[in-house]
């Protein structure tokens, strides 16, 4: 669960972009949305793997 962008909204969209295959408008729409879940059912390492990505981009990522 994406809990916030921070700062860098862009960056984090194209994340966001690359990890779901969502169209622009769409992951735009879950950044500006958050508190939202980006991946149901993920693996532990692949849930790992985004929130790490994620971070990166600034956001802040809770696991579930």
């Amino acid at each position: 669960v994406m809990s916030s962008f921070g700062g860098n909204k862009v960056a984090v969209i194209k994340v966001v972009r690359a990890i779901t295959g969502l169209g622009l408008k769409e992951a735009k729409e879950m950044v500006e949305g958050a508190p939202s879940t980006v991946k149901e059912a993920a693996t532990k390492d692949e849930a790992e793997d985004i929130k790490k990505q994620l971070e990166e981009a600034g956001a802040q990522v809770e696991l579930k």
